[in-house]
């Protein structure tokens, strides 16, 4: 079967920026799985997808002119009911046959075969495989039906001539051309209101021509660039913003801010990039870089530039989609529209100054935190009283007292007006106020660190007050929200609990703090008074949970997760430790007997009501019975002492040795004697 590339373009106005990678690939992927689901290419074939801010384009290799012919057999019915006692059709299969576009005369050639306990006919046929053309219109209606549209648009197209008046379409974006190329030769395909042709746009400013023609679907890239001045490849065009922001940085030996999110942005922003570097006041400065670093990338789209110690410089770069000969006059404008930013932040930061955190804290009152859990002001309460508690319970009244003040003014930074026109420095900017406002850089870490892990992979609060806090802040929402009934379900999770879950998991363990989780999570509890009831139960559940999926996404097998959680540690700072004496015991070659044994000891104790683990010697009888109680005797207190002092897995190493005199117990001992004495000890 003779085989050629396939080129899809769909020219379109501009495409929202955050979504671009994810409809790129999305296009792509269900044009070609479409093709292969026909025939038309092969499951194994390659496929290209393209984006760039006005197209969405896929390369499929090795795509067939007409899908092969396809034997289909398709079930009809029972032979009893399709034919009656003469071997004549009944009304029936008719009827079944006529739907499938044959008459009495197939009948004959009905396959017989079993099907479960019944014969039943079945109609051989043979489809046509699909043509180039027809599989490419559905593939396109496929495509263009499930992309992940974030909002569609709905716009009008002019009917021809023979249908005056005009027709609506909906899609994300008007569009404007569509290239569908097979090898050199147009594809007769149609998608909103589009004919199918070889020709598409380029660049609106530096395309040497217009339009573009594409000679061949294997030439779409190289053309695009040659003449479009595009870099049609989203992949390629982020690679070469990637290449040109390290080396502008190096130039000025810096860094530019690492943040993926922005250069997905940037490069669905751009067709052909141009970094150029540009510059602001260095008074600027004086203000938090943090500040600055996010009205720079939020608001501008720009990449600030770090110096060797992480400082922000007064340097920037920007990507450009032109690339004029003097870029005097758009470096000159992108300085132009930052400096009102920057002074908007610095305004902010100089008048939040004139008030103390303290002041602010009356204000949190008036600040609707949940209509069941009242205000920001009374959350702050419940916190200050978690925070207390726990920190008496580590540190005593010093570090419970500590606590308490961060927790107290944690939350005033949401009545700043930099939080407010920038949410995502809360936290933040309350460490920047607390240090102006005197207070030790012990409490002004903490509220920056409050929020702390904010993500996976996030650091921890850097000092004891900041765990503190961080814990009873996480406490507090996590207890509140399971007290009212505000469970995630499914994806749903707005108050984000599983995350906060992971927090406070991630916390305990990697602190290893001393608290015990059920009790922690009780001791919270009392803050809320009658406003909830007691979620215990139900939330150490869901913490358990979300500790088994960590842990296992960190590599460990389900195997050891479950009997670890089984037993439902309390410190789950000993977790680790316990995984990994799991693990060294199952390496061990008397494991695997062990855990048979064990499994039979339980099956056994289930079946007993009054038995309990005291042993007589003087009624151990058999030698196997004598030996086993005497290796417990030797081996227990030293497996005891060893798993008092965290060190499991030389606990269930020390254990091991109970193997052979186990082995020997079940070989050679009745455990169901007929002397009740004799039963109940050997039970013990």
């Amino acid at each position: 079967m003779t085989t050629k590339n396939l080129l899809v373009e769909l020219l379109v106005e501009e495409l929202p920026p955050k979504v671009l990678k994810k409809l790129g690939l999305a296009f792509a992927t269900v044009v070609a799985d479409s093709l292969k689901t026909q025939g038309l290419a092969a499951a194994d074939a390659a496929v290209a997808d393209f984006a760039s801010p006005r197209r969405l384009a896929v390369h499929v290799a090795r795509v067939a002119m007409q899908a092969p012919d396809k034997a289909v057999s398709q079930k009809l019915m029972p032979v009893a009911v399709g034919l009656d006692a003469a071997g004549n059709p009944t009304p029936a299969l008719l009827k079944k046959l006529q739907a499938l576009g044959a008459d009495a005369s197939a009948v004959s050639g009905l396959k017989r075969a079993p099907d479960g306990k019944a014969e039943t006919l079945f109609f051989e046929s043979t489809v046509l495989g699909a043509t180039l053309a027809q599989g490419l219109q559905k593939a396109l209606h496929e495509a263009i039906t499930k992309l992940p549209i974030p909002k569609v648009m709905q716009y009008q197209l002019e009917r021809d001539c023979e249908l005056p008046g005009w027709s609506t379409v909906s899609f994300v974006r008007p569009a404007h051309g569509l290239v569908a190329l097979h090898g050199s030769t147009v594809v007769p395909v149609t998608a909103l209101g589009l004919q199918a042709g070889s020709s598409t746009q380029g660049h609106r400013f530096e395309a040497s021509k217009s339009p573009v023609v594409i000679a061949h679907a294997d030439d779409y890239a190289a053309t695009l660039a040659r003449d479009g001045a595009v870099i049609a490849s989203f992949e390629a065009r982020r690679a070469d913003i990637a290449r040109q922001l390290q080396a502008a940085a190096a130039a000025l030996g810096a860094q530019p801010v690492d943040d993926e999110a922005l250069l997905d942005e940037v490069t669905a922003l751009v067709e052909r990039p141009n970094v150029l570097t540009c510059s602001f006041e260095a008074e600027f400065l004086q203000v938090p870089q943090e500040c600055l670093i996010l009205t720079m990338k939020a608001n501008q789209k720009y990449f600030p530039l770090l110096d060797a110690a992480g400082k922000l410089s007064n340097k920037f770069l920007v990507v450009s989609n032109v690339s004029p000969a003097d870029p005097s006059a758009v470096i000159g404008g992108n300085e132009r529209v930052v400096r009102p930013r920057l002074a908007d932040a610095q305004f902010f930061f100089d008048q939040d100054r004139k008030k103390t955190l303290e002041s602010r804290v009356e204000g949190l009152s008036k600040v609707v935190y949940h209509n069941k859990l009242g205000s920001q002001g009374e959350r702050m309460a419940r916190v200050c009283a978690i925070a207390r508690a726990i920190g008496q319970q580590l540190g005593g009244d010093t570090l419970a007292d500590k606590a308490a003040l961060a927790a107290r003014l944690a939350k005033t930074d949401l009545l700043t007006d930099m939080v407010g026109e920038f949410p995502e420095l809360q936290g933040t900017m309350g460490g920047y106020y607390a240090r102006h406002d005197g207070l030790s850089v012990e409490i002004a870490e903490a509220i920056e660190d409050h929020y702390k892990p904010r993500f996976a992979g996030d650091s921890l609060p850097r000092n004891p007050v900041g765990l503190v806090v961080a814990l009873a802040d996480k406490l507090e929402t996590l207890v509140g929200m399971f007290g009212i009934g505000n469970v995630p379900t499914g994806d749903k999770d707005p108050f984000a609990l599983r995350r906060h879950a992971l927090g406070l998991i991630r916390m305990l363990i990697e602190q290893d703090m001393e608290l015990d989780l059920v009790v922690t999570l009780q001791s919270a509890a009392p803050a809320f008074g009658s406003l909830i009831a007691d979620p215990t139960l139900a939330l150490a559940d869901f913490v358990y949970d979300r500790l088994s999926g960590s842990l296992r996404e960190q590599g460990y097998s389900a195997q050891e997760v479950d009997a670890v959680l089984a037993l439902r540690p309390q410190r789950l700072g000993d977790v680790p430790k316990r995984l990994l004496a799991v693990r060294a015991f199952a390496a061990l070659p008397e494991s695997a007997a062990l855990a048979a044994a064990n499994k039979r000891i339980g099956n056994i104790l289930k079946k007993t009501d009054d038995v309990d683990a005291h042993v007589s010697p003087v009624l151990l009888q058999e030698p196997a019975e004598q030996a086993l109680f005497a290796a417990l005797q030797t081996v227990l207190p030293q497996a005891n002492a060893l798993f008092e002092s965290g060190d499991y897995t030389a606990s269930l190493q020390a254990l091991a040795a109970l193997r052979a005199p186990v082995d020997a117990f079940f070989d050679g001992v009745m455990v169901n004697a007929e002397q009740l004495d004799v039963r109940l000890n050997r039970l013990g």
